[in-house]
């Protein structure tokens, strides 16, 4: 315990040394774009900025499941032989009924769509009620396991669009069972952000029925839309789904070369180019819609094939419009379109009056522990403060390292770091005290009282960590910044405490070898 190798006082002063140049990032500019300069990012309520509280509306998940299906039981009905009429769909009974052509086709029909792919096991139940109808049911456990990964899929769909605005050290956590909070720092007006997000961006290209005039009429499997370039005009829409945006694999904004107006160009992977190759093949002469969020792009008639896996939209873009259609139809779209239920904005000189105010109190408390250390402690007390000033440096060169995002709850657990490191430093010095009064002579109080002071330095320590790793699983938002911060501050004040005070100790009494303890 008395002796320390050249070796490990060399690796304590390069880590304090690695320490110091970690934290410089946070305080100088960089000197070259090359370095990597990792900095603390402030918080919401540091920095400033605007939080969003989103909600996914599911009932548009069965909604849309049940237009699927509906397309689906056509398709598989009429490649069957098989006739249907008054079809009906009710979103409240998560249902679809029909009658069949003849009683005698009913078995035949169930038989037909029982066979249906299902996107989930079990995903719904065909069956026949006393009216003679069949009767589709999307089961309750089905619908369950779509919403849990629709919010899944939600929550990295709205990430990855954030992320292309260059919003920096954005929070996007789920809240709940059907919300999602986004805090954007440093972003005062969300309103550009929150269009984004609220857009579901769901493409898709379907065919068009000629025949179909009537909008208050119109036939089964056929939905009139509006185009966005003229309200008034409403286009039948066949809603089978021909090709999915799903497929598709990039999508940029550009000039078009022949008109000189934004476009956006699009390409498929494999599955999709092949779907669009087929489709404009068996369809030449004839509209093909390109359909987003319920509206109609544009409904170009297909004159020669297109094999190549690529197209472009037009419709009177500007670049802003382009770059954004590009950018959420490259992120993809969401499964259920997202409402913002809250909306705060936080800004710049309350974030300034948070920093002053939580700097003031680390000052403070950080000045007061060092007085304290000095009065009462002497020497040992110095030495104290120097490890102690060593750990705050430490923890902010980790929460550098990691790219940590710096809350106020976090500047607490600076400061409450502070305080148990010091909690250390007093058991090691009362434990020596109390061996000088025993009569032990300087080295054997410095022995004896340290191995004494080590197994309650630890215990207290470990007993911390369980419970603030606990707290970090368990929580969320500030109360995982909080626990994180301790935590790093645990380790931390284990090295400065029993690795760089005690050496501090040990090579002055190597050099000084006094007669009595100036504790």
């Amino acid at each position: 315990m008395m002796y320390y190798s050249r070796t490990k006082l060399a690796l304590v002063i390069a880590t304090c040394f690695l320490g110091l140049l970690l934290c410089l990032p946070n305080f100088i500019t960089s000197p070259s774009s090359k370095l990597p300069w990792r900095q603390v990012h402030l918080g919401l309520d540091l920095r400033g900025g605007s939080y969003l509280l989103m909600q996914i509306d599911l009932n548009s998940l069965i909604h849309n499941r049940l237009q699927n299906l509906g397309d689906n039981m056509r398709q598989t009905l009429i490649s069957a032989n098989l006739g249907y009429r008054n079809i009906t769909t009710s979103d409240k009974n998560r249902s679809i009924t029909f009658l069949p052509r003849s009683d005698s086709e009913k078995s035949d029909a169930i038989k037909a769509l029982r066979q249906m792919p299902q996107t989930v096991p079990n995903e719904f139940d065909v069956t026949s009620n006393n009216d003679g109808y069949i009767v589709l049911t999307l089961s309750e456990a089905a619908m369950q396991k779509r919403a849990q990964e629709a919010i899944a899929q939600s929550i990295e769909i709205v990430r990855r669009r954030i992320d292309a605005t260059g919003a920096v050290d954005p929070s996007i956590t789920r809240q709940g069972e059907d919300r999602i909070i986004v805090q954007l720092p440093g972003i005062s007006d969300p309103n550009h952000v929150k269009e984004l997000l609220g857009t579901t961006a769901k493409m898709t290209f379907h065919l068009l029925d000629e025949n179909a005039t009537n909008p208050d009429l119109p036939p089964p499997g056929v939905t009139f839309m509006e185009s966005t370039e003229d309200p008034k005009i409403r286009l039948p829409i066949k809603d089978h789904v021909e090709v999915d945006g799903a497929d598709l694999t990039n999508a940029s904004a550009g000039i078009d070369s022949q008109s000189g107006e934004w476009a956006v160009d699009f390409s498929f992977d494999a599955a999709g180019a092949q779907a669009f190759a087929n489709v404009t093949r068996a369809n030449v002469n004839k509209r093909f819609a390109i359909v987003l969020d319920n509206k109609v792009i544009e409904a170009p008639v297909i004159r020669t094939p297109i094999t190549g896996g690529r197209g472009q939209i037009t419709g009177n873009f500007d670049a802003q419009k382009a770059t954004d259609l590009a950018l959420l139809l490259k992120a993809g779209a969401l499964p259920a379109p997202l409402k913002v239920v809250e909306q705060r904005s936080i800004g710049p000189s309350l974030g300034a009056d948070a920093i002053k105010a939580g700097g003031i109190s680390l000052a403070v408390g950080f000045v007061l522990v060092i007085i304290f250390m000095l009065v009462f402690y002497g020497r040992f007390g110095f030495y104290a403060d120097v490890a102690l000033l060593v750990n705050l440096v430490l923890m902010t060169a980790i929460l550098s390292l990691f790219q940590a995002t710096l809350t106020l709850p976090g500047m607490a657990g600076m400061l409450l770091t502070l305080g148990m490191a010091v909690d250390a430093n007093i058991l090691i010095n009362e434990r020596i005290r109390e061996e000088i009064r025993n009569g032990r002579s300087p080295l054997n109080a410095l022995q004896t009282g340290f191995e004494r002071a080590l197994s309650t330095i630890i215990d207290s320590n470990v007993t911390a960590l369980l419970a603030h790793v606990m707290l970090f699983v368990f929580g969320t938002g500030p109360v995982r910044g909080f626990a994180l911060t301790i935590t790093i501050g645990i380790f931390t004040t284990l090295f400065t405490t029993l690795c760089l005070s005690w050496m501090l100790i040990i090579r002055w009494y190597a050099i000084k070898r006094p007669k009595e303890l100036p504790i």
